[in-house]
């Protein structure tokens, strides 16, 4: 608008919605949905669980945050690359429908990819001169679940999302190499953990969406199966995550500070799959799932205070 159309228009009319500048608000959303940020405070708090049990109790603060800042970013960068190769089938599911690229709230997404493989690259390369180990579990994360999870994988197999939670397990590892003990004893057998806890945390969603991955043509493997099948087939990761879980304890690390909590929500646990099994329904799919997430989240803050009491016991 010139300024002489602005002196014929003294009063300023109020904008329509597609001219509307977004609220703060609004644009953090939309971050949060783009980046996943909720899935990559998952993966920075398994690194986190990583780090204190290749540290032997606490990790020291630069430790934690040069963790947190490059395998934040690169799950950040992972996350968008993502949504961007999968935003056409996104429209086809009612759970993703509403994501930023899918509804065009990011007009032009061409951005997107060289954004995300930038949050990936720049922090696995500025770590690479020091620690060369944590920069190959960032890089070897992102691989896994940008390559072979979302592009080669999840079209085309059921089993897709079992060879996918190597990703999760490769943040804990990121976790083990920030303090320079990338092979420690506890750090392996918690990445195995993440890899068998990732398919059941995954199938029960699908369970719930199971009509979403139908339309969408995406082979997981609640489509292909009954129901109760499906909920077989996620007791067969229950169990072994659940006996892992409690098999830490024998690490020298941890003590009855990790052992408590993980017991109560162990239970939780596992009652949650044998209800899936008995009555496999959308409720109780969903309980499963959310107490899947629960699991995890206890079992790592119980692995950080255990570590910390027992370095501070010892």
């Amino acid at each position: 608008m010139s300024l002489s159309e602005t002196k014929q228009q003294p009063t300023l009319s109020t904008p329509t919605a597609s001219t509307a500048v977004p609220s703060w608000r609004t644009r953090l959303q939309l971050l949060v949905v783009l980046f996943k940020l909720r899935i990559v405070f998952l993966l920075l708090m398994a690194a986190t669980g990583g780090a204190f049990l290749a540290a032997g109790g606490w990790p020291g603060l630069s430790n934690l945050l040069l963790l947190w800042l490059a395998g934040g970013m690169a799950a950040a960068g992972a996350s968008a690359l993502n949504q961007y190769w999968e935003r056409e089938s996104d429209g086809d599911m009612q759970r993703t429908r509403k994501r930023p690229l899918v509804t065009g709230a990011i007009a032009k997404p061409a951005w997107v990819p060289y954004v995300g493989a930038g949050l990936v690259l720049l922090p696995s390369l500025a770590v690479l001169p020091f620690n060369p180990a944590l920069t190959f579990f960032l890089m070897l994360g992102a691989i896994i679940y940008v390559g072979i999870y979302t592009i080669w994988l999840k079209p085309r197999t059921l089993l897709n999302i079992v060879i996918g939670g190597a990703a999760g397990s490769a943040a804990v590892l990121s976790g083990s190499a920030a303090v320079g003990n990338w092979n420690d004893t506890g750090a392996l057998v918690l990445s195995l953990l993440l890899f068998l806890w990732t398919p059941f945390h995954f199938w029960s969603l699908a369970l719930l969406y199971k009509d979403d991955y139908a339309r969408s043509d995406v082979p997981m493997l609640p489509v292909h199966t009954t129901p109760q099948q499906a909920a077989w087939w996620v007791m067969s990761h229950t169990f072994p995550t659940a006996i892992g879980g409690l098999l830490l304890v024998v690490l020298p690390s941890l003590g009855w500070i990790y052992l408590i909590p993980v017991v109560w929500i162990t239970v939780d646990l596992f009652w949650s799959n044998v209800r899936l099994i008995q009555s496999p329904t959308p409720p109780n799919a969903k309980k499963l799932f959310m107490s899947s997430n629960i699991y995890l989240l206890v079992l790592l803050l119980a692995i950080c205070a255990g570590t910390v009491a027992a370095s501070m016991g010892s």
